[in-house]
């Protein structure tokens, strides 16, 4: 075991250490007179995908940031540290959410329908949006002032979850999953050895090489293409737009089963023309993407901006992506008739009927339409 770091602030002391068992550090803190009181215990694993520049400095190349970070740093995401020229990942196995998700909830309706997915998520952020529905535990920083609590698990323990609790697939989600990337990256090759799909739920902004490392190790992704101006992405999320373009069609290259969803949040990404942009350029990925219009709901930083409050402007904008030629677009966080159901875009008869997070009839057989046999992409068993 090593320590490797202490930070000596207001008497509470943080602890940097690769060894993975609490346990063992807690007991060397007694040995040398600390009290477990005193100490947060953080464990690192030495990150990946970064290089060592002149000096002690790295540049972390797991995102489209490309930080330049200094000794004794921290990323944008808050959780990779420069320790002595070495680049760490601080949130390894450390999760602030773990639990069993209708895989309707990510959300994911082209893929295994009415199926449960262990959920996990480990603190922390690439993007700093000001409307992010997680914040408490997507922003490091709001995360440590609340004192969420952060709970150690193995990728092996992540697994034998998800199989004691019957899920056909694991999720990682709630905050962003490229940030605890080594964790998932571990946990994700160990789920496929015992036949377990993976998840993530993503802003799409992790580096191509990271991507496409961890490409044949997952087997759906939900993205959320936040708007389609990039002084969007600059002011309210602080990234850029291009990363996440190009990372949607290196996902479907990659085989990975794609869905899309957007937040329509009143007056900044809600007009037609943006609409129909975002529209336009899913359809010219594949038009089988399923894309999932989202109502905005007030927080974080926009806690004070109204919400669209009629169905009927979600259902003009699913006539606009009708429009560019997508066949399944859906409607979610608010109540609509048949906003969440998919229909055969050649007979254009009902096959799954959802309430809720809940599928209450399917008719589909072998990934076909029941009625006319027509083929509907997706992931269905």
């Amino acid at each position: 075991m090593k320590i490797y770091y202490l930070d000596n602030k207001n008497i509470t002391i943080d602890i940097y250490t690769d060894c993975y068992s609490k346990g063992l550090v807690y007991n060397y803190l007694s040995l040398v007179g600390f009290y477990d009181a005193m100490a947060q215990i953080i464990i690192m694993k030495e990150a990946l995908f970064y290089t060592k520049e002149e000096g002690s400095t790295v540049q972390c190349f797991l995102c489209n940031h490309h930080c330049r970070i200094k000794n004794d740093g921290l990323g944008i995401c808050g959780v990779r540290k420069n320790i002595n020229g070495k680049l760490y990942s601080l949130n390894y196995g450390e999760l602030v959410a773990a639990g069993i998700d209708p895989i309707e909830k990510k959300p994911l309706f082209h893929f295994l329908p009415g199926s449960r997915s262990y959920s996990i998520a480990c603190a922390g952020c690439n993007f700093s949006c000001d409307f992010c529905q997680n914040w408490q535990i997507s922003q490091e920083k709001e995360a440590r002032r609340r004192g969420v609590k952060k709970v150690g698990i193995t990728a092996s323990q992540v697994v034998e979850n998800a199989l004691a609790g019957g899920c056909p697939s694991i999720s990682y989600t709630y905050t962003e999953p490229t940030i605890y990337f080594e964790f998932a990256w571990e946990t994700a090759k160990l789920a496929k050895e015992k036949g377990l799909r993976n998840v993530f739920v993503t802003n799409g902004y992790m580096s191509r090489e990271a991507l496409c490392e961890i490409g044949p190790h997952l087997d759906a992704v939900n993205v959320d293409l936040k708007s389609f101006d990039d002084d969007f992405y600059k002011k309210i999320c602080k990234a850029r737009l291009e990363p996440v373009l190009g990372n949607i069609k290196l996902m479907k290259k990659l085989g990975i089963w794609v869905e899309i969803t957007t937040l329509l949040i009143p007056g900044r990404n809600d007009s037609s023309q943006e609409i129909s942009s975002i529209a336009y350029y899913i359809a010219s990925v594949d038009k089988n993407i399923p894309w999932h219009i989202s109502k905005f709901y007030p927080n974080y930083k926009l806690d004070d901006l109204a919400s669209h409050d009629s169905v009927s402007v979600f259902e003009e904008a699913v006539e606009i992506g009708k429009s560019k030629g997508l066949k399944f677009i859906y409607i979610g966080n608010i109540s609509s008739a048949e906003g969440e159901n998919t229909y055969c875009p050649s007979c254009s008869k009902l096959l799954i009927k959802r309430e809720g997070f809940g599928v209450r009839e399917n008719n589909l057989l072998k990934g076909c339409c029941k009625i006319c046999g027509e083929k509907i992409e997706g992931v269905w068993q």
